[in-house]
């Protein structure tokens, strides 16, 4: 009892102080962007970050209020959520999926963000349909408060609402796909470079697309009720959170390692690093989705001899996950100490960030620019930033990429 009350009030203060971070980040987002950065010359990172927090501020009071009606039935005789005191057990479910899922978006939605910086970046091409981009963060907003209910399809579910939230769940699919489609979009036809950054981002955009595809499926109430409970969702929400999400901070690390530190990494481990982990991940969790057809249940701590191929590669591919951060680490370590000395913008970079030295001086700028011109090639192509030296476009391929002679978008 007192392991249970102290988890409680842990997600209740949690949930409060997530609450007050979201308010934070969304009146910062609201009230203090720079001159001139109306809202369709904000960057699509700040556009993902704000829609991420703004889940957090419908989401999290209803997990916080859960916590504390279950620490009340525990503490203090309620029976909000005991069968026999009148309460109903699954109206727990649905305060913790109303946010548990939306919750999944607050984490892959800033990496929408990373995605739509980078490929801009590395493939010397503007970002392909701007506008409906960020639209399409704010439908994924509104859409992820309906579709909590498809982890409840075998929890006595009446028909109709399986049917309702089988729909709601599959119709997400459709601003996210639009997001890969502009990335594609983006990609196709550009001057690639091949960077640590890129491939990572390369490689996190095919599993989220590998992910999505196993999402839908399981939106489908047939085939989740057949596999709910079992490896092939561990697998999915693996390749969201580990294919996706973590291989999208490594994309985001390498992409502003020089701003963050002055320093240049080194590509060659950068490049071992990202091979290591796209090997590792996929042979890691692509097995759990056979696993999981085949019956294999989750929170097991050891499993039947029929499941032991498959097990067998999840492991080698765990060990090579675990053997891929060593030279990740070697890398930045060595790189932050002796590397070679960046440039203000070494990659002909957009963003405000890469106007200024690397690392950043105190406080960024010594006069707060103003925006004069929108991001990614999103309207005419004007000088983009008031009282900074300008010269060229930074996503032309004219362009030599000298220290701040070039804008940032947005």
């Amino acid at each position: 009892m007192n392991g249970q009350t102290l988890w409680l009030l842990a997600v209740a203060l949690s949930g409060v102080s997530s609450i007050m971070g979201a308010v934070n980040i969304v009146t910062t987002i609201v009230k203090m962007r720079a001159p001139g950065m109306t809202w369709f010359k904000t960057p699509a990172f700040v556009w993902t970050v704000m829609s991420a927090q703004i889940i957090q501020l419908f989401g999290l009071p209803a997990l916080t209020a859960g916590a504390v009606m279950l620490l009340m039935d525990l503490s203090f005789g309620t029976h909000f959520f005991d069968p026999f005191g009148g309460g109903a057990p699954v109206l727990y479910q649905h305060f913790f999926w109303f946010y548990s899922h939306p919750a999944v978006y607050v984490i892959i939605l800033p990496i929408f963000g990373i995605f739509s910086e980078l490929f801009p970046v590395y493939a010397r091409k503007p970002l392909f349909g701007y506008p409906v981009v960020v639209i399409s963060s704010l439908v994924i907003v509104g859409l992820s408060a309906i579709v909590w209910v498809h982890h409840m399809y075998a929890s006595g579910t009446p028909n109709w609402m399986r049917l309702l939230f089988m729909l709601s769940t599959m119709l997400i699919s459709v601003p996210t796909g639009i997001k890969v489609f502009a990335w594609v979009a983006t990609v196709w036809g550009g001057k690639i470079r091949l960077t640590s950054a890129m491939l990572f981002a390369l490689g996190g955009l095919v599993m989220f697309v590998f992910a999505g595809i196993t999402g839908v499926m399981l939106a489908s109430v047939p085939v989740d009720i057949h596999v709910n409970n079992t490896y092939f969702v561990v697998g999915h929400f693996h390749y969201v959170i580990y294919g996706a999400a973590v291989m999208g901070v490594y994309a985001a690390i390498y992409h502003w390692f020089p701003k963050m530190t002055g320093r240049m990494y080194y590509e060659g481990l950068g490049k071992l690093h990202f091979a290591l982990t796209f090997i590792g991940a996929n042979l890691n969790f692509f097995p759990m989705h056979p696993l999981g057809l085949q019956g294999m249940p989750r929170r097991v701590a050891s499993y039947d001899p029929e499941f032991a191929f498959w097990n067998v590669i999840a492991s080698l591919g765990a060990f090579l996950l675990g053997v891929s951060t060593l030279p990740f680490i070697l890398n930045m370590v060595s790189s932050w100490i002796q590397g070679e000395r960046a440039s203000d913008n070494p990659w002909r970079a957009i963003g405000l960030e890469w106007l200024v030295a690397s690392p950043p001086p105190v406080e960024n700028f010594e006069v707060i620019p103003t925006v004069v011109a929108a991001p990614y090639g999103y309207g005419k192509n004007e000088p983009l930033v008031l009282g900074q030296t300008l010269a060229t476009d930074p996503l032309s391929s004219e362009s030599n990429g000298s220290g701040t002679e070039f804008a940032a978008r947005g």
